[in-house]
């Protein structure tokens, strides 16, 4: 197969600071795939260098098979890449600047203002057409960025973080948009995020920290990786409370951000057991389903932050 996107023993270096160590994934063709992890996990460096905009220190990225660094502009034909802030110009109308973002690609005469339209109408920015960006809301000037990267009909779009500063409602707007984009056309997209919520809506998650691949898979079978249901508890002495736990009942407790985390998979009777064994010395019982947060600080042995 020729993957949409492949990565092949990524490092990258800023002097002494590793910010990609060794990553190696690959996405298949017409999928939703997710990079989830804080920041500083090295998120936005992968982004730039599948985008062409920042050559790796040590190894290989290839877009359908097109090498980044050898085949850059061949990369370059099959990507759309919406940045983290709008990559738009404030003084000119949305059309004018899918104008020029189009002649960048060699769109004329017919074949521009079809694109144009055809682009505007996808994301239904029709009537704003004539309207001068800095005049547009946050959430329709991403619906304008992303008008402007579907006018070249892309086979991969890189989206960096596209829901930043944006309110909930518009966010559910902007993936309904992507969700018809590759319903009809097919489009790859890869979306770096910190939101959990936006991740758990992909087909494949990866998750990265501290510039390193630490699980991925779809996010159902990442919550399952986790050992059932998840039980926090809060107490004066969570390091003292978590020895005696796994002592008493051999279930492993951890401490994490002051309180006691345990994996269990009959948590509803395990949490009565609970606190019958330790009364008065918790103050609050908090269990449920496991979440990709929780997938995160299973891996990684800290909290999403």
């Amino acid at each position: 197969m020729i993957y949409a996107l492949a990565v092949s023993h990524l490092t990258h270096r800023y002097g002494t600071r590793v910010a990609l160590d060794d990553v190696s994934l690959s996405v298949a063709p017409g999928t939703f795939v997710a990079m989830l992890g804080p920041n500083g996990g090295g998120k936005s460096t992968l982004f730039r260098i599948c985008a062409t905009l920042q050559r790796a220190s040590v190894g290989s990225v290839h877009v359908f098979g097109a090498d980044v660094k050898t085949e850059s502009a061949a990369v370059r034909r099959r990507l759309g890449v919406v940045f983290q802030s709008p990559a738009l110009d404030q003084r000119l109308t949305v059309r004018e600047n899918l104008m020029h973002h189009g002649r960048l690609y060699g769109l004329r005469g017919v074949s521009l203002r079809t694109g144009i339209d055809e682009a505007l109408a996808r994301v239904g920015l029709i009537d704003r057409a004539r309207e001068m960006v800095f005049r547009l809301s946050g959430g329709l000037k991403r619906r304008a960025e992303i008008a402007k990267v579907l006018m070249t009909r892309p086979s991969l779009l890189l989206l960096d973080e596209p829901t930043t500063g944006l309110d909930p409602g518009v966010r559910r707007d902007l993936w309904r948009d992507l969700a018809s984009i590759r319903a009809s056309d097919g489009t790859t997209i890869v979306l770096t995020t910190h939101l959990l919520d936006e991740a758990a809506a992909a087909d494949h998650v990866f998750v990265l920290d501290r510039g390193r691949i630490v699980v991925d898979g779809a996010p159902d079978t990442l919550t399952r990786m986790v050992g059932g249901d998840v039980i926090r508890l809060q107490t004066a002495a969570p390091a003292d409370l978590a020895s005696r736990i796994t002592a008493r009942f051999q279930a492993v407790a951890t401490v994490v951000d002051d309180e006691v985390r345990v994996e269990h998979d009959q948590a509803h009777t395990f949490v009565a057991a609970l606190v019958d064994a330790f009364h008065g010395e918790i103050r609050s019982v908090h269990f449920g389903r496991p979440t990709l947060e929780d997938v995160f600080v299973h891996f990684t042995g800290r909290r999403f932050e």
